[in-house]
């Protein structure tokens, strides 16, 4: 690639970015497609895609780092279920048409942000729920569910697990995103990547424009959540969302 084209990748990555970072996921709507079009097969650009995604939640990391506290028991639930839905995924995707998985994730997408909207105090207060045996496994199993999205599809399921740890556990926007950030930018992201990578083709010349964006739009998106507070990222949230649905329905 030349300059001018690094250049774009950087803007792409920068701006995709810190809309996710924002909203609590989503980076997949413009970053995915631009690598698309811009030559790479759907297997390359998905791969090279997860590898630049890592450094979103290590700009998250940067930001987060003093200002948040992670519970142990989420740290461990969202690793421990999370990730082998991941490898699951991502060993699946390059052996399967994925339109119509585009389609139905679409719709269910657009009904995320239909059901944020809808709920007006959603997500606005930190309210504990489900913290016993039974509500940590059905949690620990949506997210084993939520991984093996993350690991097959491009767009979009960082917002899943953003909404689901709103609804369920009973956090508020701002310290759900923290936790999609973290540990699905930069652990289930980072996993995803080593099985692509190993099952596929990554483009690494065209890395390095993307981790810069991805790294700089983690910190900046991280910055505006927590500037913002939870009024903010729930509109971030439901604009990304019905934005995501419309680009995977109609391709």
């Amino acid at each position: 690639m030349n300059l001018t084209e690094q250049f774009i990748l950087f803007l792409v990555s920068l701006v995709a970015n810190t809309f996710s970072a924002f909203s609590g996921g989503g980076a997949g709507l413009i970053q995915f497609p631009v690598l698309i079009f811009l030559g790479l097969s759907f297997g390359v650009a998905l791969a090279t895609h997860k590898v630049a995604s890592v450094a979103l939640g290590l700009g998250a990391v940067l930001r987060y780092w003093r200002t948040s506290k992670l519970e142990r028991q989420f740290v461990v639930l969202l690793l421990l279920m999370g990730l082998p839905g991941v490898v699951l995924g991502g060993s699946l995707i390059l052996l399967v048409p994925d339109r119509a998985a585009e389609i139905a994730l679409g719709l269910l997408t657009g009904g995320l942000g239909i059901y944020s909207m809808l709920k007006k105090e959603l997500g606005q207060y930190y309210l504990p729920a489900h913290r016993d045996r039974r509500g940590f496994v059905l949690g620990g199993l949506m997210l084993f569910f939520l991984g093996f999205l993350n690991g097959s599809l491009t767009s979009g399921t960082g917002l899943f697990v953003t909404l689901w740890l709103v609804v369920w556990f009973g956090m508020d926007y701002q310290r759900a995103v923290a936790y999609t950030l973290i540990m699905v930018g930069l652990f289930w992201n980072g996993t995803g990547a080593i099985t692509l990578g190993l099952l596929g083709d990554i483009r690494w010349d065209w890395l390095p424009a993307l981790l810069l964006g991805s790294l700089l739009g983690g910190y900046l998106g991280s910055h505006l959540a927590i500037k913002h507070g939870n009024r903010w990222i729930k509109r971030a949230f439901e604009l990304v969302t019905l934005l995501i649905s419309i680009k995977l329905i109609w391709g």
